[in-house]
C-alpha cells in the first residue's frame, strides 16, 4: 500500500468541502441541499462513484466550479468521496445541510486554506486517511491577536 498526498487546486477565494458518502444519489442530494441552504451560492460538486461505471459524477450551478470540482475529484480518486467548491458564501452557511444528508458519512474539511488530501492507495482503490488544512500554528494568540479575531468576526457579520 502506498501513502500519497494530493493538493486541492483552487483559487484563493474559493472554499472547499471534502467528505465521504455512500451512494450515487449523493451528487443530486448535495446539489439540492446547497441550493436550499443558500440560493445565492455558486458551487460545483463532484462525487467519486466506487462501483459500477466508477465515474466522477458532477453537479452544480457554476460551470467553472463544476469543472474545478470534477478535476480535483478525479485526481483524489477516493471511492465515494465528494468535493464541493463554493463561491459567494462560506462552508458555515451550508455545512449542517451537507452533514444532515443521510448518505454523508463524514466531512474531512471545510476551508478556504491550502488543502492536501492524504490517501492510502492499494493499487485497486483509494481511501482518504485525513487532510492537511492550512499551515502550522505560529504561536499562541496574545491580547492584540484576540482583539483582531473578535473585530474580524464582527466585521464579516458572524458576531454582533
Amino acid at each position: 500500500m502506498e501513502i500519497v498526498s494530493v493538493t486541492v487546486r483552487k483559487p484563493e477565494d474559493v472554499n472547499v468541502i471534502v467528505g465521504q458518502a455512500h451512494f450515487i444519489k449523493t451528487v443530486e442530494d448535495l446539489y439540492e441541499a446547497l441550493v436550499a441552504a443558500s440560493p445565492a451560492l455558486k458551487f460545483g460538486l463532484a462525487f467519486c462513484e466506487s462501483s459500477g461505471a466508477c465515474k466522477v459524477r458532477v453537479e452544480g450551478n457554476d460551470g467553472a466550479l463544476k469543472e474545478l470540482a470534477a478535476s480535483n475529484a478525479l485526481e483524489i480518486g477516493a471511492g465515494h468521496s465528494f468535493i464541493v467548491m463554493l463561491s459567494g458564501g462560506f462552508p458555515i452557511n451550508v455545512l449542517n445541510a451537507v452533514k444532515g444528508l443521510s448518505e454523508v458519512c463524514s466531512v474531512y474539511a471545510a476551508t478556504a486554506n491550502p488543502l492536501e488530501i492524504v490517501l492510502a492507495d492499494n493499487g485497486k482503490g483509494r481511501g482518504i486517511l485525513g487532510v492537511i488544512d492550512g499551515l502550522k500554528p505560529q504561536g499562541i494568540e496574545n491580547a492584540e491577536d484576540a482583539a483582531w479575531r473578535r473585530d474580524f468576526l464582527r466585521k464579516i457579520g458572524y458576531k454582533r
